[in-house]
């Protein structure tokens, strides 16, 4: 599987040449709070950190580009594969400011775990978000998760303590929305 496509949106493979976009889209300071990077931390893209960036990307074969309309806008990836228990974890970034709330976040998570649970036969998915990422938790819910836990105080950002949230879907709780298609993947 090299290519999972929706409407506008394709999630593909990494290559080196993904870098100048990556570096084109900086490191925007609201995005990098969502993560839990203080503004007194933030720092901006380099063209070195974008070429490791793709790089990364690129030996990743659980990691996808997130394009919408031909261009790169963020990315998507499966980690910490258990195999035996069917199971991984997932993580999702939005770097185009542009771009959020508009629904391709939510949009690449559902090709995401249509790919999971189909072709990987993976049981379980589960993601950790920071509690005040009302957006990322939206975009999760509507593609099934369900909050499983919160862990206390465990991010420190911009010297506030935030909790993380666990959230989590099973294979059988997985409902591809109806306006969304699930192409066959090439």
């Amino acid at each position: 599987m090299n290519v999972m496509e929706a409407p506008r949106l394709r999630l593909r493979f990494a290559t080196a040449g993904d870098a100048a976009a990556r570096f084109s889209l900086g490191h925007d300071p609201d995005i990098t709070w969502m993560f839990g990077v203080s503004q007194a931390d933030h720092k901006p893209m380099t063209m070195e950190a974008a070429e490791a960036w793709a790089l990364g990307q690129s030996k990743d074969v659980n990691a996808r580009i997130i394009e919408v309309d031909g261009r790169l806008v963020g990315e998507i990836k499966l980690h910490s594969i258990n195999a035996q228990d069917r199971r991984a974890s997932m993580a999702i970034a939005i770097y185009d400011p542009q771009m959020l709330g508009k629904g391709l976040g939510t949009r690449a998570i559902c090709l995401l775990l249509h790919h999971a649970f189909t072709q990987m036969d993976l049981h379980r998915v589960g993601v950790r978000v920071l509690a005040y990422n009302k957006r990322a938790i939206r975009a999760y819910e509507k593609c099934g998760f369900v909050l499983e836990g919160r862990e206390r105080e465990t991010a420190f950002v911009d010297g506030v303590w935030h909790d993380d949230l666990m959230l989590g879907i099973l294979s059988h709780e997985f409902q591809p929305h109806q306006d969304e298609s699930m192409p066959a993947e090439t």
